[in-house]
């Protein structure tokens, strides 16, 4: 047989690992630009598509198997990095609140209107 024949049937068995690379790479762009909503929308699929790769996979995948790992790593970072500034901002919002409330508490003990004058 040619090695083009060979080629389509290669091709196929690489798709499992080529969808988990795309997949990856959507992650990692949604939670760089703080798609929290995206992200919940994938759902379980990455755990989907692991669970769809065959159990020894064709040394041809290797490459695939390995950058999807690094963008998923690279993803986890992304997460950690979004998470510390929502935690910043809940954190300024907490201290705004309280500011105002300490202003609002000194604006009450202020006569509004001075009747002596």
């Amino acid at each position: 047989m040619s090695a083009s024949a060979h080629e389509p049937r290669h091709a196929s068995s690489l798709r499992p690992f080529e969808l988990l690379h795309e997949h990856a790479e959507r992650e990692l762009a949604l939670a760089g630009s703080g798609d929290v909503e995206g992200l919940l929308a994938l759902g379980a699929r990455w755990q989907e598509l692991v669970s769809e790769l065959p159990e020894r996979p064709p040394p041809a995948a290797a490459q695939l198997l390995e950058r999807a790992r690094l963008i998923h790593e690279r993803t986890s970072v992304e997460l950690m990095r979004l998470r510390e500034a929502l935690l910043a901002d809940l954190a300024g919002t907490g201290r705004a609140r309280r500011a105002a409330s300490g202003y609002a508490g000194q604006l009450r003990r202020r006569p509004r209107v001075d009747r002596s004058a």
